[in-house]
């Protein structure tokens, strides 16, 4: 589980031996070891979401804004290319997780959980988008969304 996420897991149970979730129901937020055995429902598989989120406010100098995200990237190797301006920036990466929710979630809380850690300036989130690999695989087949080729790294826009 990661760090504060102490919500308690709890699920409803639906028919034909499924379960479905219930309106207002909380559950754990949770990351995957690599080495890790799945043990439960096959709805609960992991999956990969890819995550665009995108923050701004103030002007912040321009090289302290690439520094502070270098600094996210090596403290955060998942992250995979991150692209900035003096008062905006976006973050792409790839999230593991069970389910929209729980990607989102985490994804809401990067910027903020790693404000003093990295360095960030004080910006707030602007936009967030999550889609399901199937559908980024979509886009980037039809030409939409970054081009595979877009270098792995912090770039300025």
């Amino acid at each position: 589980m990661r760090p504060g996420t102490g919500a308690a897991a709890s699920r409803g149970g639906g028919a034909a031996g499924t379960s479905a979730r219930v309106v207002g129901d909380e559950r754990a937020l949770t990351s995957v070891a690599t080495d890790a055995r799945y043990e439960g429902d096959p709805e609960d598989l992991p999956r990969l979401w890819h995550v665009t989120l995108s923050v701004s406010g103030g002007e912040a100098p321009i090289t302290e804004v690439r520094r502070a995200l270098e600094q996210l990237a090596h403290d955060h190797p998942f992250l995979l290319t991150s692209r900035y301006a003096n008062d905006h920036a976006e973050i792409r990466y790839w999230e593991e997780a069970r389910d929209l929710h729980d990607a989102a979630a985490v994804a809401l809380r990067l910027w903020g959980e790693h404000r003093q850690t990295a360095g960030l300036p004080p910006w707030e989130i602007v936009g967030l988008e999550v889609i399901d690999r199937q559908t980024y695989h979509q886009r980037i087949s039809k030409g939409y969304g970054p081009a595979p080729a877009t270098p792995v790294g912090v770039h300025p826009f």
